[in-house]
């Protein structure tokens, strides 16, 4: 690594030997509140940790490091926060998300940028996330599941095959673009062993590439913000150099963030003295009159016993009523989502159901999205409790024995999944693939 330490000496100059004593000691840990579930005062009372905040955005919180696998606590399962590296949250912040934006997450796995779009969203407009590799795309989709996203699709297509086919349709884009991850060699590794000169030069190449295809999916006047987790100069600034000199349409604009410190005036970098794993985000408008981003509102025919069906598990239809079914599935897609040929969809929306033998099954996607009040049935249990420790691994509950039919499992008042209650009993409808091991 001897090569690497010498680049950055030549990049930090006075700051190199405070960035060595970061770089030998332990990687931050964050968590970022997912507000669609939880709001940060909840959360601190049921944690079991002081909240710290980060610089980085307004949900953003430190891990301490006493604390160990958060990943398996309830609130995790239910969706109140995303385990998120601190730094990571700065370029979804500079993207200035407004409620009602059509915004494209283009490089999206596994899903903490595109999760914290969704929440800025909450519940308006569109996002869409792309993820090129299709175990990744899988990883992707399950986190916007769990994190309560009902208005997002998830694509495993090439980011060039995919902003062709939807361009000029959204209001921003954020590309996360796959980078030589220099930033997060404390934390990975593995990353390290694969770093070479060469290989920063490559990701550069690919990087530019794939600025290339995402600016055809924004509108006029629409905003694009660039980010890597990595230090080199070529993969960052030389990126968006190389991009405003080919791109006279593109300007660099100011995001209104100061955490890090600048870089080509208006972008910003963060190392470790920072208070995050190494980042670089720079904010990009096409330069044009701004055109809000709208489709036509979907008008779908949808039969009477998928209604009662949905009448069934929900109050006032909270997904909306833009309903199809594929295969064996219910899905009620966003509200303004329009299927665009040549794209590989791994889902759009929240599945309602599926059909066995003529008969609909309620689908986890669904009561995963949907509140406490937005469903018939509900019942709700202490994070701590016995009995959602047992739910989440996949066993009976007691339940009240005025609970009949399909009900939500809260935890805290946040849904996590669901089951079908008789007789003061609870069978357990938790997918095998998310249920804890003990």
């Amino acid at each position: 690594m001897e090569e690497f330490l010498g680049r950055m000496k030549s990049l930090l100059g006075g700051e190199y030997d405070e960035f060595l004593k970061y770089y030998e000691a332990e990687h931050f840990r964050g968590l970022r509140v997912n507000t669609l579930k939880c709001s940060p005062e909840k959360l601190g009372t049921l944690i079991g940790f002081e909240l710290k905040s980060t610089p980085f955005c307004p949900n953003g919180f430190y891990i301490p490091a006493e604390v160990q696998s958060p990943g398996n606590s309830p609130l995790h399962h239910c969706g109140a926060f995303y385990i998120q590296e601190p730094s990571a949250t700065s370029a979804a912040e500079m993207l200035g998300v407004e409620e009602g934006d059509f915004v494209l997450d283009l490089c999206a796995a596994p899903g903490g940028k595109s999760t914290q779009i969704g929440a800025m969203l909450n519940g308006t407009g569109l996002l869409w996330s792309n993820e090129i590799v299709r175990n990744r795309a899988n990883i992707l989709l399950s986190n916007i599941e769990r994190m309560g996203i009902s208005n997002a699709v998830v694509s495993n297509a090439h980011p060039e095959q995919l902003c062709e086919r939807v361009a000029g349709m959204f209001d921003r884009v954020l590309v996360d673009a796959p980078c030589s991850g220099e930033g997060m060699f404390r934390k990975n590794g593995e990353a390290q062993t694969e770093w070479s000169v060469e290989h920063v030069r490559s990701c550069a190449e690919r990087q530019l590439h794939i600025l290339d295809s995402a600016k055809k999916a924004l509108k006029p006047g629409g905003v694009m913000v660039y980010s890597t987790c990595t230090f080199s100069r070529e993969e960052n600034e030389g990126v968006i150099t190389r991009f405003l000199d080919e791109n006279p349409d593109f300007e660099l604009e100011d995001s209104g963030v100061s955490f890090g410190r600048p870089a080509l005036e208006y972008a910003r970098r963060i190392f470790p003295m920072d208070g995050g794993e190494g980042h670089f985000a720079a904010r990009l408008r096409k330069k044009s009159e701004s055109v809000k981003s709208a489709l036509p509102d979907i008008k779908t025919k949808t039969d009477s016993d998928i209604l009662d069906f949905y009448d069934s598990l929900f109050v006032n239809r909270p997904f909306g009523e833009n309903i199809t079914v594929v295969k064996d599935k219910v899905i009620i897609l966003p509200k303004n989502y329009q299927p665009i040929d040549g794209v590989p969809v791994l889902r759009a929306g929240v599945i309602l159901g599926e059909i066995v033998k003529r008969r609909i099954e309620p689908h986890h996607s669904a009561f995963a999205a949907a509140k406490e009040s937005d469903c018939v049935n509900a019942v709700d249990f202490d994070a701590d409790s016995a009995e959602i420790k047992a739910y989440l691994h996949g066993e009976e509950i007691t339940v009240p024995a005025d609970i009949k039919g399909y009900s939500a499992v809260c935890v805290s008042g946040m849904t996590t999944g669901f089951g079908k209650a008789s007789n003061g009993r609870l069978k357990n409808k938790y997918p095998k693939g998310l249920r804890t091991l003990r």
